[in-house]
C-alpha cells in the first residue's frame, strides 16, 4: 500500500497546493451562498449534507474540493454518477445547497414524518465528496434507513500520500463537527441519532460526543445513543483510557448509549498508521505486548489483541471475512460484515452469526461454510439499482 510507503521508507509525501485560483474566485457566484426559500427537490435529492469543503461554482456543475471553506454548507444530494469531464469519466455528485435555516426545516419535516430517528456518517481519509456520497448513499440502501441519513464532510485530500494533511484538516475541523453535532443533538424533535464513523472520522466523532455531553443543554445527550466506528483510525490506548470516564460514562450507558467497533487483522491501512503513530490502532486487534501475544499462543488462541472491555462496548472482529485489498472497508464490502452492520443501526444487540471469542465484549465474523463466495456486493448493495 502506498500509505504504507510512504510511511516506511521515505517515499515523497504531497503537500497542499493552494492553487491558480483565489479562493474567493471559487465562491463569487451566487449559487455557493443559498437563498432563503430557495426551492429544492427532496424527491430528486433525498440524502443530507453538511460540509466544511470549499465549492467551486465557477461552472454549470458545482463540486466539492479538497481545501478548507469558508464556513460551513449545508445542502442536499443523491447517488453519485458517472459523467465526463476532459475526456475522463469521473464521478460526480448531484447536488443542490440550502440556506441553513431551510436546510435545518428540511430535516426535521423528514425527521418527523419518519421515526425521529437521524444517521448521520462521518468519512476517514482519503476520500472526496463523491467517494464519500456514495458511501453513504449504500449505507440508505443497504440500511433501509428509518430516517434522514447526513453526510458530514471534511476536506480530506482523497489522496494517498496525503494523510498528514488529511490530520490536519480533520484536527481543523474538530470544532465545526462538534458545533455542528450540538446543534442536532440539542434538536428536540430528534430521538436518535445514530453516528457511523468510518477510519479517521472516530477521532472526529469520539470527541465531539463528549462535547456535547458537557455542554448541551439535553443534560444527557441520550439521543446519541448509537455509535458505530468502522476501523477506527485511533489510538487504542487512548480510547480505553478515556472512554469510561466521558462517552461511556455508567449514567450514559444507563441511558443506552453503545459504541460497536468494527475491527480487522488484515487492515493494511491501520498496520501503516500504526507504522506512523508507533501505538496500535482502535480498528486493528494488533498486539503491542509481546508478553500478552505470547500467553494467547501458548492458550492456543488467536494472536489478537483488543481494546479492554466496558460497559456499553461490542467489539467485532472481521479479520477472517475482510475484502478488498486494503481491509479497511469491510462494513461496506464484506457481505458478514454488512449484515451485521445492518442489524447494529437498527438497534439489534445480538446476532446469531456472530461467534463467540474468549472475551464477553468481542465477536468474530466467520466465512459461512454453505455459502463460501458470499455476493459481498449484492448483499452490501454497492452498485444502485438501475
Amino acid at each position: 500500500m502506498l500509505l504504507g510507503c510512504a510511511v516506511l521508507s521515505g517515499c515523497s509525501i504531497a503537500a497542499v497546493d493552494y492553487g491558480p485560483v483565489r479562493h474567493a474566485d471559487y465562491v463569487a457566484d451566487p449559487r455557493c451562498t443559498a437563498q432563503p426559500g430557495a426551492v429544492v427537490d427532496g424527491e430528486a435529492l433525498p440524502l443530507f449534507f453538511a460540509t466544511t469543503r470549499l465549492p467551486d461554482c465557477r461552472t454549470g456543475d458545482i463540486s466539492m474540493l479538497r481545501h478548507r471553506g469558508d464556513k460551513m454548507r449545508y445542502g442536499r444530494f443523491s447517488a453519485p454518477v458517472e459523467a465526463e469531464l476532459g475526456g475522463k469519466k469521473k464521478l460526480r455528485t448531484p447536488m443542490a445547497f440550502q440556506e441553513a435555516g431551510d436546510w435545518w426545516r428540511a430535516l426535521q419535516a423528514e425527521t418527523d414524518r419518519r421515526q425521529g430517528r437521524v444517521l448521520l456518517y462521518v468519512h476517514g481519509y482519503r476520500e472526496t465528496f463523491e467517494t464519500t456520497s456514495k458511501d453513504a448513499d449504500q449505507i440508505a440502501r443497504m440500511t433501509g434507513f428509518d430516517g434522514p441519513v447526513i453526510e458530514y464532510s471534511w476536506p480530506s485530500q482523497g489522496e494517498v500520500l496525503s494523510y498528514a494533511v488529511d490530520e490536519t484538516n480533520m484536527y481543523h475541523d474538530v470544532r465545526n463537527f462538534r458545533d455542528f453535532l450540538k446543534t442536532l443533538a440539542e434538536r428536540p424533535w430528534v430521538k436518535e441519532i445514530v453516528v457511523v464513523s468510518h477510519s479517521l472520522g472516530a477521532r472526529l466523532v469520539i470527541p465531539a460526543i463528549a462535547y456535547v455531553d458537557r455542554t448541551s443543554s439535553s443534560a444527557d445527550s441520550s439521543n446519541i445513543s448509537n455509535v458505530i466506528l468502522a476501523s477506527p483510525d485511533i489510538d487504542r490506548e487512548t480510547f480505553e483510557r478515556d472512554i469510561e470516564e466521558e462517552v461511556l460514562a455508567p449514567r450514559r450507558v444507563a441511558n443506552d448509549r453503545r459504541i460497536t467497533v468494527y475491527v480487522s487483522r488484515a487492515d493494511k491501512a491501520l498496520a501503516a498508521s500504526r507504522a506512523l503513530h508507533g501505538y496500535p490502532r482502535l480498528g486493528s486487534p494488533y498486539c503491542f505486548d509481546p508478553f500478552e501475544a505470547a500467553e494467547l499462543k501458548a492458550k492456543g488462541l488467536p494472536i489478537r489483541c483488543y481494546v479492554k472491555p466496558v460497559s456499553g462496548l461490542i467489539v467485532i472482529d472481521t479479520t477472517d471475512v475482510s475484502r478488498a485489498t486494503t481491509g479497511h472497508s469491510n462494513f461496506l464490502r464484506s457481505a458478514a460484515a454488512c449484515r451485521d452492520f445492518v442489524d447494529v443501526v437498527a438497534g439489534k444487540r445480538t446476532r446469531p452469526e456472530r461467534t463467540a471469542t474468549h472475551l464477553a465484549h468481542v465477536f468474530q465474523l466467520l466465512p459461512d461454510p454453505a455459502d463460501p463466495k458470499p455476493a459481498d456486493e449484492a448483499i452490501c448493495n454497492r452498485v444502485p439499482a438501475p
